[in-house]
């Protein structure tokens, strides 16, 4: 496999930090970005010392500076970025009318306007390179709908919208632009959903209705991210990969 400046944004925690530990171990070297200082270095030290290449850098992706300055400091010690991994995003509970102009706005930043900040300042070294990867996660309630949840869905439909337009967009460049939508994957913000009793049915009830009874591992849609950003996928793009146990088409 050829050897690929990666950068993974949310890469501390999750299903961004199990997309670094696989893109290291794909023989990558990888750009872990996020917010909180202690998770991103941990990360780093991890695939250091299993004899990867990792940089960690701090960024709140909502902040086209600090994006800026984060992705100056992927290339300058590591080389131009050609795999990118929008994963970083929050998720907030409200009914509907309950949400405020601050919660959307906070929301659509951090999930949105964090894709595209981040996209479009990599964007320069995949089109020198006439090569580049870029996977986004989307959500499934962005298809199927989610009580308490209309800001977060919308922000991640936008994403899906995003994806395939990059797609079109950037084709004939050598880029591809391909999506995942993970079903019930255990993260720390899952975890944190699942503690404060934010689903309107308890998450056991929502699981064993899966096809695959169980919720899922962040390991499993880092591997279909890989799959995404690796030569393989040369030829795909525009596409949404479900890593759901089978709930939804």
């Amino acid at each position: 496999m050829t050897k690929r400046i990666a950068l993974v944004t949310g890469g501390g925690a999750g299903i961004g930090e199990a997309t670094c530990l696989r893109l290291a171990r794909d023989g990558h070297a990888v750009g872990v970005l996020g917010r909180r200082k202690e998770n991103t270095e941990a990360v780093a030290r991890a695939i250091i010392a299993a004899g990867g290449q990792a940089l960690p850098v701090l960024a709140d992706v909502a902040d086209r500076a600090q994006v800026e300055a984060a992705v100056a400091g992927v290339r300058a010690a590591l080389g131009p970025i050609t795999i990118l991994v929008n994963n970083a995003g929050i998720e907030e509970f409200a009914p509907f009318p309950d949400i405020d102009d601050a919660s959307w706005d906070r929301v659509m930043a951090a999930n949105l306007k964090g894709l595209f900040q981040v996209t479009q300042t990599v964007l320069p070294d995949m089109i020198a390179a006439e090569w580049g990867r870029i996977v986004n996660l989307t959500a499934l309630g962005s298809q199927i709908g989610a009580a308490n949840m209309v800001h977060y869905t919308a922000s991640k439909g936008g994403v899906t919208a995003m994806t395939r337009s990059l797609a079109v967009e950037l084709g004939a460049r050598g880029i591809t632009v391909n999506e995942i939508s993970p079903g019930f994957i255990l993260t720390p913000m899952a975890q944190r959903a699942i503690d404060g009793d934010l689903f309107p049915v308890p998450y056991e009830d929502i699981v064993a209705t899966y096809p695959i009874p169980r919720v899922g591992r962040p390991e499993e849609a880092a591997a279909a991210i890989a799959y995404f950003a690796s030569e393989d996928a040369g030829y795909v793009t525009g596409q949404t990969l479900g890593v759901n146990g089978g709930c939804c088409p």
